[in-house]
């Protein structure tokens, strides 16, 4: 676990690049202002177009970015090293009191990195994670992360014994997900705007070991087209460009439409029947909805949510992805998991604490 000490200055650099982050950042963010926690954000560019970074900053009440990097775009070696660069750049020139980074992406690892070569502390916000994977870039950027990391918020009492497992129990607290802070609120206000109209699947996919898979993505399309359901797309940059390069049509069920911003996509989860992702979040999301998931992947870090019935990992395979779509819902609601809405106060709390005594 990181050994850092704290900066004289008490600003808090937040790391963001990816569309979940802003939505975790978007509820953390406001507990900081809450307390009176000066921050300010720093996007990496790992998402960077309209629809995957600039709804989100508008819709989430984010404030622009103090410095956007523009690392988007690339192999992952090469993004990595480009944020990292950058990064070490702004923090060798702000001197922060800490940095806080979300999740497992590229822009976590570099952020988390960056800052703990410098002596910075690293608060992790959904540390403890492990999908036991370690062919996932984000298993490494997870176990790499949360080792470099002198504050580690767990979403679930899991997380925190993963991290005690590999020796690390020090700055360790079960926070809960700001995850559900946002979605909460967002749902109630869907909700609350009145019926959608409903349909059967919602789908999200762009994981690269879907994606970069020929076999694996096709497998997954031939099980869309032998469900015969009404299928509702969001397609990410990332997959459109793999079918078009892989000349994979899409079946006549499935409704392509472009990538939504947090209040969209929470409606049509709302309004579907079954969510089939190989997101990590959006497991979580389903469960909250009380949705059932089917998770195109072949494990998941998200372990909690198998076990309630509500997630079946089913992998790629057509037969599975099938099988999982007969299966019935569960009875009654999903039981409450990953915490009650308020995490991201929790953490601000903790955070104020860390640097009060540091300082």
């Amino acid at each position: 676990m990181g050994t850092a000490t704290m900066s004289a200055a008490a600003e808090i650099i937040v790391v963001v690049g990816a569309r979940p982050q802003f939505i975790k950042a978007s509820a953390l963010c406001a507990a900081f202002i809450a307390v009176g926690l000066p921050f300010r954000l720093l996007h990496t560019g790992q998402h960077f177009d309209e629809a995957m970074s600039g709804v989100f900053f508008r819709e989430l009440n984010l404030p622009p970015p103090a410095w956007n990097l523009a690392c988007g775009g690339t192999t992952h070696g090469a993004m990595t090293g480009a944020m990292l660069a950058g990064i070490e750049e702004v923090l060798l020139r702000e001197k922060p009191g800490m940095v806080v980074v979300f999740g497992d992406t590229n822009s976590t690892l570099a952020g988390a990195l960056a800052a703990a070569k410098l002596h910075i502390p690293v608060a992790h916000v959904e540390a403890g994670l492990r999908s036991h994977n370690r062919r996932m870039p984000e298993e490494l950027n997870r176990i790499c992360t949360d080792h470099l990391s002198d504050l580690l918020f767990c979403s679930s009492d899991a997380g925190r014994d993963l991290l005690a497992a590999e020796g690390i129990t020090r700055g360790v607290h079960v926070s809960g997900d700001v995850m559900a802070d946002v979605f909460f609120s967002t749902l109630a206000r869907v909700r609350a705007g009145g019926p959608r109209e409903r349909f059967h699947a919602l789908l999200t996919l762009h994981r690269a070991e879907n994606t970069d898979d020929p076999d694996r993505l096709r497998s997954i399309l031939a099980a869309l087209e032998q469900s015969g359901v009404p299928v509702v797309f969001p397609v990410h940059p990332r997959t459109r460009k793999a079918l078009e390069t892989q000349a994979l049509p899409l079946p006549a069920n499935v409704r392509c439409v472009e990538p939504t911003g947090h209040t969209e996509f929470v409606a049509l989860l709302d309004a579907c029947a079954v969510l089939l992702t190989d997101s990590g979040g959006l497991q979580k999301e389903a469960l909250w909805a009380g949705k059932p998931c089917i998770t195109l992947r072949d494990e998941t870090e998200w372990t909690e949510t198998v076990a309630t019935g509500w997630n079946t990992v089913a992998g790629a395979e057509t037969a599975a992805i099938l099988a999982a779509l007969k299966r019935p819902v569960p009875a009654g609601r999903p039981p409450a998991l990953y915490g009650d809405g308020q995490s991201a106060p929790r953490i601000a709390a903790v955070i104020t604490g860390f640097m009060d005594h540091a300082s």
